[in-house]
């Protein structure tokens, strides 16, 4: 057990790491050998979990731990040392996991062992524009053969990034071409965005409940995370500003529009006022933007009403075509992009010109608009089903959105949705428990569901007998 100080000047975070790699580096912690969990090691030391699970993805980025999937996390093995004999996958019966958001990233791609997943943020494959990949592919195949085998251009396909701004503008937000980087995806651009941006120590708003990718990455970066409450038309306005007078952030991370968790999006006054803020407090706004093609309503963005001054916009293609294509982009001014650039090749250069002008053939097909016509039409039908099994079994609805993915919900008698979501991992259904979406992994009652994932009966027959139980 290692002693930790609480009165100390120094964070429990940095005592942790700082243990734990004197620990390694003195091989009382050997190569191979297992750490607790950290659900253990938070009991243990009488710590959060959230500081536990910081410390950890601390220790990870410096080098001295591994995290191994369902096994959990060891001590890395020195580049003098002889590797340790890997470590043997679990079974899936004797699979063991804590609740956190290591573990959703890890069941999105990894599902072994879950048979339903109404906890996860895709759409299911049989929603993706698999027909139109399949076209799209067909075309390129025909008319450029031999036309990609080497790197792609710094900010990405001219002509995608042509039809980005013809899009945008369909949507009122003025860019340029050059004011557009394309990037691996939507989660590509926001760690861009993050490295870019933030400096261990910066303070930084976030939604809360909020993205856990997210929160993950600005851990990573040594931020403070400042949660700012999501409502029914947006965010409680005075906790907002108290935190800007009190914390002065320098940016405000937020997804304005069809929310994750909640389906909220920000109403046109709320809007103003948040970009009024901005000016007056001089802070950046990055509106990840990812949902905005599943929105019926037409409602502007941020960046529209700023036109990308102060709004850096980020979006992606991942729930209209597919998330294995990994194409998204950041439109910003013209200086920021500018300074973006060096970042994304040093990091990884070019992104690949092949799946981007995959993307632009679907774009460019006649088809897809009426794919994304079906996906919005199919997800409403869903979002009324869902809504109406959850109140079936008493469960509380924190609103409807009629579109997007999410539902976000919780019952009177719960407490702490991550109990319910422990019990239900054991009839193989993975659940989305609040906590993971909180920036400081606050216990919560609240439970995202995606609508197009809990079309089951199983999933209601599960929460209609642990409720009854309460």
């Amino acid at each position: 057990m290692m002693f930790l100080d609480p009165d100390s000047e120094e964070s429990l975070v940095n005592q942790i790491v700082s243990g734990i790699s004197l620990a390694i580096k003195e091989h009382r912690l050997k190569s191979g050998s297992k750490l607790p969990s950290i659900r253990k090691f938070a009991q243990t030391h009488k710590v959060s979990h959230f500081t536990a699970v910081e410390a950890y993805d601390r220790l990870v980025a410096l080098g001295h731990l591994t995290p191994v999937r369902n096994a959990g996390f060891y001590v890395r093995s020195s580049p003098g040392n002889p590797r340790p004999d890997p470590v043997p996958e679990p079974h899936e019966e004797d699979t063991e996991f804590d609740f956190d958001a290591h573990l959703l990233l890890q069941k999105v791609f990894q599902p072994m062992g879950m048979e339903l997943r109404p906890g996860i943020g895709l759409l299911p494959e049989q929603w993706t524009d698999h027909d139109g990949l399949q076209r799209g592919l067909r075309t390129l195949a025909r008319n450029e053969p031999g036309s990609f085998s080497g790197y792609g251009q710094a900010k990405g396909s001219p002509r995608l990034r042509a039809k980005l701004a013809e899009k945008l503008a369909d949507t009122r937000i003025a860019a340029h071409p050059e004011q557009i980087m394309l990037t691996s995806g939507g989660s590509h651009a926001l760690d861009l965005v993050t490295r870019y941006l933030v400096q261990r120590g910066d303070s930084v708003l976030v939604d809360e409940p909020g993205y856990h990718n997210l929160f993950l990455n600005l851990r990573l970066q040594g931020a403070k995370l400042l949660g700012v409450p999501r409502t029914l038309d947006g965010f409680d306005l005075e906790v907002l500003e108290a935190l800007i007078i009190q914390h002065r952030p320098k940016v405000f991370f937020t997804n304005t529009r069809l929310h994750c968790p909640t389906g909220t999006s920000l109403s046109l006054a709320v809007a103003h006022r948040v970009l009024q803020l901005a000016e007056k407090y001089d802070f950046l706004i990055v509106e990840n933007d990812i949902y905005a093609d599943l929105d019926t309503t037409g409602q502007q963005a941020l960046a529209g009403m700023d036109q990308l001054s102060r709004v850096i916009y980020i979006g992606s293609f991942s729930k209209t075509i597919a998330p294995a294509l990994r194409v998204g982009f950041v439109a910003a001014h013209q200086e920021l992009i500018d300074e973006l650039v060096p970042l994304k090749l040093v990091s990884g250069l070019t992104t690949s010109e092949l799946t981007e002008e995959l993307a632009l053939t679907v774009l460019l097909q006649g088809r897809h608009r009426k794919h994304v016509k079906q996906l919005q039409s199919n997800l409403a039908d869903a979002h009324e089903t869902v809504a109406r099994l959850l109140e079936g079994v008493g469960m509380e609805l924190f609103v409807k959105p009629h579109a997007g993915m999410f539902l976000w919900a919780r019952h009177p008698l719960i407490e702490d949705s991550t109990a319910l979501a422990t019990k239900a991992r054991d009839e193989k259904i993975l659940l989305a428990p609040g906590q993971l979406f909180m920036p400081n992994a606050q216990i919560v009652p609240w439970m995202r569901f995606n609508v197009a994932h809990s079309l089951d009966e199983r999933i209601y027959r599960l929460l209609e007998r642990e409720i009854k139980r309460l």
